[in-house]
Formats: C-alpha cells, sequence, structure tokens
C-alpha cells in the first residue's frame, strides 16, 4: 500500500476561516473537500502539500436550496444527496444522474460538488505511481518536459475527468466562489480552460463555495457516460445535454462532449441544427454524426482511440432522444 507523505491538516469552520488559512499558508496548502481525487494522488507522489485545508467541518457549504430563479447548491454538498435529491432531479437532471455516475457509493458519500468541478486532469502517463512515472519518463503535467501523448506537443491534453462539468455547462450554470479578491460568479463553460495542468479559472486563495442552476419549468435534460465497467470507473467519454421549449417548438439546446480533452466541448451547431422545429423533427442523427466529426479523441485515457470516437456518435443520439428529441423510436 502506498503511504500518504506527511502533512497538517487544518479544519476551519467557516469560509472567512478557510481563506485566511490559504492565504498565511500560501503555496504550501492544498485544499481538501473529500479527498477521493487528492489522497490517492498524494500516495502517487503527484502532490506533497505540507498542509491540508479540510472544508468538512464548513457547515455553510452544505446543501441545497431554492433561491429564487436558481437552484443554490453548495460546494460541499455530498454527491450522493445531488444524485438523489427531488428538486435535482426534477429541474437539473443531468446533473444528478452525472452525480450518481460518479465513482461507487462509497465515493459518491465522501465525494462532493466543488471537488468534482475542480477535479484534475487525467491521463494514463500522469495517474500513475512514481516508480511507474519514472521508469517510463516524467511527462509536462508533473517533473517533466515532454508530452507522451501527442509527441513534441508543448501544452498538456490531460483531459477533464469530472462528471459534472458537463452537465453543469449543458445547464448553463455559474460557479460561484470567493478569493483574496472578493465573490465572483463565473458561468460554467468559461470556467474552464483548453490546459491540462490547470485546467481552471480558479486562482491560488479562491474557493469555489457553490454552484447555481437556473430553473427552467420547459427543460429536459440527461447525461450519458462511457466507461469500462457500470460504477467505478473515470470516464473515457461524457456526454450533457439540455433542452428548452417553447409553443411546441425548441427554444434552446445545449450539448456538451467531455473527457477528451482538458476542457469540455461545446457543440454549438447543435442549436443551430434544432432552434425552431419541433422537438419530433430535431435531426439528431445530423447533429450526432457532425459531433463525431468535430471531435477528436487522444489516447490520453483507456480505452481505443477509434472506438472512442465512434461512440460520441452513439451517446450524442441517445442522449439526444433521452431529452425528448427526434422521431419517437
Amino acid at each position: 500500500m502506498l503511504p500518504l507523505p506527511p502533512f497538517q491538516l487544518h479544519s476551519p469552520g467557516t469560509v472567512n476561516e478557510a481563506l485566511s488559512l490559504l492565504a498565511q499558508l500560501g503555496p504550501d496548502a492544498v485544499l481538501v473537500a473529500g479527498g477521493t481525487d487528492l489522497l490517492p494522488n498524494m500516495k502517487r507522489g503527484l502532490l506533497a502539500p505540507r498542509h491540508l485545508v479540510s472544508l468538512k467541518e464548513v457547515s455553510e457549504l452544505v446543501g441545497i436550496r431554492e433561491d429564487g430563479e436558481h437552484l443554490h447548491l453548495g460546494a460541499m454538498t455530498p454527491l450522493d444527496l445531488l444524485a438523489n435529491d427531488e428538486r435535482v432531479l426534477a429541474e437539473a437532471a443531468a446533473l444528478a444522474e452525472a452525480a450518481a455516475s460518479v465513482g461507487g457509493p462509497q465515493h459518491r458519500r465522501m465525494g462532493t460538488l466543488g471537488g468534482n468541478l475542480c477535479l484534475d486532469t487525467r491521463c494514463r502517463y500522469y495517474d500513475q505511481t512514481e516508480f511507474w512515472r519514472n521508469a517510463l519518463g516524467y511527462c509536462l503535467k508533473k517533473d517533466g518536459d515532454l508530452c507522451h501523448v501527442v509527441p513534441g506537443g508543448q501544452q498538456c491534453v490531460a483531459a477533464a475527468s469530472n462528471d459534472s462539468a458537463a452537465a453543469a455547462i449543458a445547464l448553463n450554470a455559474v460557479v460561484e466562489m470567493v478569493g483574496p479578491g472578493g465573490a465572483r460568479s463565473v458561468a460554467a463553460r468559461d470556467f474552464y480552460t483548453a490546459d491540462g495542468i490547470s485546467n481552471t479559472v480558479r486562482q491560488p486563495g479562491e474557493l469555489v463555495i457553490a454552484l447555481r442552476v437556473p430553473r427552467r419549468r420547459s427543460r429536459q435534460s440527461a447525461y450519458e457516460k462511457l466507461r469500462r465497467r457500470g460504477a467505478i470507473d473515470f470516464p473515457m467519454l461524457s456526454i450533457a445535454a439540455s433542452v428548452e421549449t417553447r409553443d411546441g417548438r425548441v427554444e434552446s439546446l445545449e450539448l456538451v462532449v467531455s473527457a477528451l480533452a482538458a476542457r469540455p466541448r461545446r457543440v454549438t451547431k447543435a442549436a443551430d441544427l434544432a432552434v425552431g422545429k419541433e422537438p419530433a423533427k430535431v435531426p439528431c442523427e445530423e447533429i450526432a454524426r457532425f459531433a463525431r466529426k468535430s471531435c477528436t479523441p487522444l489516447a490520453n485515457v483507456d480505452g481505443d482511440v477509434k472506438w472512442r470516437k465512434e461512440m460520441v456518435e452513439v451517446l450524442v443520439e441517445r442522449v439526444l432522444h433521452r431529452v425528448h428529441l427526434g422521431a419517437p423510436g
């Protein structure tokens, strides 16, 4: 069994106390929510922080509430609670389904929404032990100066593997953060960057406090995930879709493909082909083919690259039918 490196644990009771500790400890400190990803990464030697600032005791970050036209989802809300909450299931089904697909039951009870939104990118050449990485040669993301996925590549292409990201973007959610500069809100679609080393806009000393999801009575949403097994595994591909209708026609459609690169990809062409049409007449097959052609899987996670590309079309068509688009059957 791999041991954890030594560290000092801090357990603030409020957001302000957490921010104060982050400011005081600086780059030697790392936030920990449920720890389901951070602690294994520390055991592999990918991180060795001297201080862990736990948010477990910050009760103000836990819970789901209706806030006017939004659902307010606290960052420390367990994924298990999120997956089974009736309000989330009714108004943001894609997010509930994404939360339900994370790991196994024990991971969902420990893992949190904020932790999953900020999950580190993954790569088959990075998420390995120190011994393994040293034997092969280090990479751009940790200790090295080359990319094993894209020979000669100068930018890390580790993949976003957080199930909640695609769903949050499809639902037009907003990430709430607070830091040394005060509070700020960032649309989920703008929260992620194309950099596999640091793929969010969260700044040092900042912490995510909530996700705000617009409430829409006319919205249908769904999430699909490709993985080796029906549980535990990270996605080889993930798809989220959200559609709103008005007067019997599609008013908006968001389609998001993730687990291919560091930043989830919005398939904006989907809305061009769907808006203004009756739901049954939306060309789901055409949208699915376009998504497959526009996506380029890399050998950064498990699974054959060509197979993952073909599965883009399959899962896109499946998720669109699940939000009641396309001809019945």
